[in-house]
């Protein structure tokens, strides 16, 4: 048996994954906890993973929601902007309690996400195995790759695209120099090389990415270690109840903002208003992010829950429109299902990217959406075979892949390497 430590983003869309991960290594005798900020201890205990606690003398309880509340009011490289303080934050929380919390606790394998990279120097500090984990897109920090962030297509050969390309890598660096500069201050102190790229992971164990290889560019020459598995999906034990007796069998339009961008209430009024006289029922969750009065203005009479099991109601849509998550996209696609997608923030415009690329779907620039534009984008993609098509070509990409099966599988083979030996945990000392 193996303790495995998992350093995450305290978002949804990174929790979900690594909590399914972690139960696939229970289910195989492992012991797995997640090394979390306080706010989320009901969250992770209530899908049945272990829990410890950083950051308590220095986290102010709530700040979590506060930055929720916040990132929920901004877009574009706006919400990039405001999201590097709070991961700070994060990187100054994790180096100091995570070592100690790692020898308390006797984590011997950090699965670490590759949006919380201070996460791979502590593995490096204390001398033990960690694995690169992508919930997003698989971040690749080559000229020929556009980055993660970006609208852009793949022009590989293209000099003028590796030039952006390189241009983009650039200022994302600069935007990030306080993660950079924090991580890098526990690196020099613990002797170790400075980063000099945000999100250029180290792992050279493994490097599991939810995506199937379908739902990517074809990039040529990627590394060995580099793993394609699929969706990272098991049952939760959290239920999530629905109205299914509202469902009147028309064909159903499935609308999701993520948890974080739910608030954006003049979205939901134009999906709710480019539906209104279409022969479909469409079903809105807003993950909290409107209240009572807000869900009563809605155009026409959409059925509108907060919280929906997701994949259940999946199965039965005929399209999804969403801001671009990777969950909901690639839950969308297990179910061949076409997307219509408008671009928020983060690594939302490079899935759109993917979306337009693999022809599963149109994406509208949330700055140019109008109801009268996604009213005839929802007809086009609802009549147009192509779509649901080549949807169809990427859910059999997923059902060729094991997901979490594959990703556990992939784990135990690294790690019983004989030279990856765990070393036991030291304290580190400040």
């Amino acid at each position: 048996m193996t303790h495995f430590g998992i350093i995450c983003p305290p978002y949804p869309g990174h929790l979900n994954p690594h909590a399914a991960l972690g139960r696939e290594l229970i289910s195989r005798g492992h012991r797995v906890t997640f090394l979390q900020i306080p706010d989320l201890e009901g969250k992770v205990r209530s899908e049945d993973i272990d829990f410890y606690p950083i950051g308590q003398t220095t986290y102010q309880p709530g700040t979590m929601a506060q930055t929720f509340a916040q990132l929920s009011q901004l877009s574009g490289l706006a919400s990039l902007h405001y999201s590097v303080d709070f991961c700070r934050q994060m990187v100054e929380m994790i180096c100091q309690d995570a070592p100690k919390a790692i020898a308390a606790t006797g984590i011997e394998v950090l699965l670490v996400d590759q949006l919380e990279p201070v996460g791979e120097t502590i593995g490096e500090y204390l001398g033990i195995p960690f694995i690169c984990i992508s919930c997003g897109q698989a971040i690749h920090r080559r000229a020929d790759v556009p980055p993660f962030f970006t609208p852009w297509g793949y022009h590989h050969k293209a000099q003028w695209a590796q030039i952006r390309n390189q241009i983009a890598y650039h200022f994302l660096d600069r935007s990030c120099e306080p993660i950079l500069g924090a991580i890098n201050h526990y690196r020099r102190q613990w002797k170790l090389p400075d980063y000099c790229h945000i999100y250029e992971s180290h792992a050279r164990l493994a490097h599991i990415s939810q995506q199937p290889p379908a739902f990517e560019f074809p990039i040529a020459d990627l590394p060995s270690h580099l793993h394609y598995v699929g969706p990272l999906r098991n049952a939760s034990p959290q239920q999530v109840a629905f109205p299914y007796e509202k469902l009147n069998g028309q064909p159903m339009i499935y609308a999701s903002l993520g948890s974080v961008q739910n608030t954006k209430q003049e979205v939901f009024h134009q999906i709710a208003a480019a539906c209104v006289g279409l022969d479909v029922q469409l079903v809105i969750t807003t993950g909290g992010g409107l209240d009572e009065l807000g869900v009563q203005n809605l155009p026409g009479s959409p059925l509108v829950v907060e919280y929906a099991p997701q994949p259940d109601i999946l199965a039965a849509a005929s399209l999804t429109i969403t801001h671009g998550g990777m969950n909901t996209i690639l839950d969308s696609l297990s179910y061949a299902v076409p997307l219509i997608a408008m671009p928020i923030t983060f690594e939302q415009p490079g899935n759109g990217a993917r979306i337009r690329s693999t022809g599963v779907g149109e994406v509208l620039p949330l700055g140019k959406l109008s109801v009268k534009r996604l009213h005839s984008t929802i007809k086009r993609v609802l009549r147009e075979n192509s779509y649901r098509d080549n949807a169809q070509r990427i859910q059999q990409s997923i059902q060729q892949t094991s997901g979490v099966k594959r990703a556990a599988d992939i784990i135990e083979q690294v790690i019983q390497r004989p030279n990856h030996s765990r070393l036991k945990p030291q304290l580190m000392q400040i």
